[in-house]
């Protein structure tokens, strides 16, 4: 498995990914990213500690993603009414799009979908504190109930840049939701983390 990582990550960087992009590719955190991407085939380094998600059994499928964005969708609105639904690109704009249509249908609210690029995707910023970007191709969130959607939680730290970005331009964040919480949080800054699959070290 470490060794189709390895490949697997090598082959995204030659393709022109930044280390973001290929953490959320994998499914791994940036620092196995790194990582994986610095690994030759005679070295044996020690990796970090860390679990790679492959959810392709959802994602590769429509129904079943939309059932796994009902589920998301019943979860965010046990935290109240929300009428934009914000996903972290990559892997959370296609949970997002679904439960946007979940949410309107359930509540009767008209429910916009925004999109999040975040700092890691951008190749030529060399600043980490930087924080990510709302499209300005899609919905807003100034003055709307926001529900932040992602795939994995891994650290929390892209997470806390939509949460800063939507409180920044006037939205108020009510819930995350995610299909897997690598670091087991219940909450980040404040806001609900809701996750179906929530992973714990022992």
């Amino acid at each position: 498995m470490k060794k189709k990582l390895i490949a697997k990550a090598q082959e995204l960087r030659q393709h022109g990914f930044t280390t973001g992009e290929i953490a959320d590719e994998l499914n791994v955190s940036m620092d196995t990213a790194r990582w994986l991407t610095l690994q030759k085939a005679e070295e044996k380094t020690e990796a970090p500690v860390d679990f790679a998600i492959n959810w392709k059994s959802i994602g590769g499928n429509s129904t079943r993603l939309s059932y796994v964005s009902g589920a998301l969708s019943d979860m965010a609105l046990s935290h109240g009414e929300a009428d934009t639904i914000v996903g972290i690109a990559v892997s959370g704009v296609p949970f997002a799009t679904v439960m946007a249509d979940f949410i309107e249908d359930m509540t009767g609210i008209d429910t916009s979908l925004a999109i999040f690029h975040p700092n890691k995707h951008r190749k030529e910023n060399d600043n980490l504190e930087d924080e990510g970007a709302i499209s300005t191709n899609f919905g807003t969130v100034e003055g709307k109930k926001v529900v932040i959607v992602d795939d994995v939680i891994t650290s929390g730290k892209t997470v806390r840049e939509v949460i800063h970005t939507v409180k920044d331009l006037g939205g108020e964040p009510t819930c995350v939701t995610v299909l897997i919480d690598k670091a087991g949080l219940s909450e980040i800054e404040g806001i609900p983390v809701e996750s179906l699959i929530k992973i714990s070290r022992l």
